[in-house]
């Protein structure tokens, strides 16, 4: 439900809330600044002036210290992802501020997973030296082509050669990395699309993930879309049919890796794990509770300037919706929907009626294999379509 002139410097103050505060956590930082916006870019982001850096650090400060006050004690993190934007906008000493922050507020546990997105145009030896000699154990790379052709029409501020080379530095590193990559541009063939994966692959990364352009509302190609399109359907069943060869398993919808180096940051969101997002955009999801923090940096530091939190959207749903969502978030993932941990968590109705549209759903699709529900690679060439069944 939407509250608006809600008071929320005391709106999370519940027990549960704050218990949830209390137990381990996934925890997101949003990074909002870009070199440039890319024309299909939907995710918050600005170019920064001077000084609108240090100043947004500052605010980043405030924001993690106002939540750890609702426990009295840090916020106790078992993934870390720091996103954006382009955190690599920040040089070594923006980082230096920022790592000094989350250390102030935040206790890492052991065997912590800590991920970092990165830009190849923007990326430098000196992030990585600090990456490696601090918590991060893993890094994204926002490549999306090895074509200079395709990343120019693209608009993308780096080239094909400097995303190699930031690939190589990162490998070489000994960072777990994963790679982006975007397909459905106009002339591309399956030959190109190999072309960019297997030298991709080339580099040792451990991780790729895969998105179909797509044109967003309030984007620049959203509002003017771009002609001639390339049908991303066989791109992308070439996709799962190429990389199990190469010994990457798909676990996600848009993710494949090899075996144990998924993101374990992200698996915390679609199997409905406690998540705690900071900085404008970012969204929360904390015992059923869900929020959503201004997507626009003055609002943001109007509010933290206040001593509020800047959130403008919040919802708890009701459980037949919850559980709806859960379901649907699950079958992302190559573990699906577990009918045990279902029926403990929703109960026997909501399972039921789950099995209903299960039932539903054609058999190419789908597989049940020892009580787990999960999409077939079908299932995830048509997910759009599926899912549309369990709303």
């Amino acid at each position: 439900m939407r509250k608006d002139n809600l008071n929320y410097s005391v709106m999370p103050l519940s027990e549960s809330f704050s218990w949830a505060l209390s137990c381990p956590v996934s925890l997101y930082v949003h990074i909002p600044f870009c070199v440039q916006k890319c024309p299909y870019c939907a995710f918050y982001s600005v170019v920064p002036k001077t000084g609108d850096i240090e100043s947004y650090l500052n605010l980043l400060d405030n924001e993690l210290k106002m939540w750890t006050s609702l426990t009295g004690g840090k916020i106790h993190a078992q993934t870390l992802y720091v996103g954006g934007g382009t955190p690599t906008v920040l040089s070594s000493k923006h980082w230096e501020q920022l790592i000094l922050t989350l250390e102030r507020y935040v206790n890492f546990l052991p065997l912590l997973e800590a991920s970092v997105e990165a830009n190849p145009g923007t990326l430098s030896l000196g992030h990585i030296k600090l990456w490696r000699s601090w918590r991060i154990t893993r890094a994204s790379l926002g490549v999306q082509s090895l074509d200079d052709a395709e990343l120019s029409w693209l608009k993308r501020p780096h080239g094909a050669y400097e995303a190699a080379d930031a690939i190589a530095a990162l490998v070489a590193s000994g960072l777990d990395t994963s790679v982006d990559l975007m397909f459905g541009f106009p002339g591309q063939t399956i030959r190109s699309w190999h072309r960019t994966i297997k030298d991709c692959l080339k580099f040792g990364i451990r991780h790729l993930s895969i998105y179909e352009l797509t044109l967003e509302e309030n984007t620049p190609w959203g509002e003017n879309p771009p002609e001639g399109l390339t049908e991303g359907y066989p791109l992308y069943r070439f996709a799962q049919w190429y990389l199990p060869k190469r010994g990457f398993i798909q676990y996600e919808i848009a993710s494949f890796s090899l075996p144990r180096h998924w993101c374990r940051h992200n698996i915390a969101y679609w199997q409905g794990g406690n998540f705690l997002g900071i900085g404008p955009s970012a969204w929360g999801y904390l015992n059923g509770y869900r929020y959503g923090n201004a997507s626009d940096i003055k609002l943001y530091a109007d509010s933290i300037s206040r001593g509020e939190f800047p959130i403008v959207y919040e919802e708890i749903l009701p459980n037949e919706k919850a559980a709806a969502e859960s379901a649907m978030l699950a079958l992302r993932t190559m573990w699906g929907v577990s009918a045990r941990a279902f029926r403990r968590k929703w109960g026997w109705q909501a399972y039921k009626k789950f099995l209903q549209v299960w039932h539903l759903l054609p058999e190419d699709c789908k597989k049940t294999i020892q009580g787990k529900h999960a999409f077939s690679a079908k299932g995830f060439r048509v997910a759009n379509s599926l899912w549309e069944q369990f709303l």
